[in-house]
């Protein structure tokens, strides 16, 4: 788990893929391929810290939504910065 956390510190979409191919976490916290496939495109970080923390017992439930929402902070600020980077990139 360590590896993963240090792999996605720098690709994130690449750590998600594996722990897609390579473990049973993320197939079984999403039911279909749709929405790991939607959160490896768009939002990598979200989708990392949604298959950690979910569990077969109860799914993901109290304090860990506040992860799941910094997840989707992280998401959005790397996003943004990559399109700010691309608008003053030509100045």
């Amino acid at each position: 788990m360590c590896l993963i956390f240090l792999l996605a510190l720098f690709a994130p979409r690449v750590a998600f893929a594996l722990m897609w191919i390579f473990g049973d976490r993320v197939d079984l916290a999403f039911g279909s391929f749709i929405w790991p496939l939607l959160l490896l495109i768009f939002m990598p970080w979200t989708g990392i810290m949604y298959a950690l923390l979910w569990s077969p017992v109860g799914g993901v439930e109290g304090a860990e939504w506040i992860l799941i929402g910094l997840a989707v902070a992280v998401d959005i600020m790397s996003a943004s910065a990559k399109a700010a980077k691309r608008r003053y990139a030509a100045y």
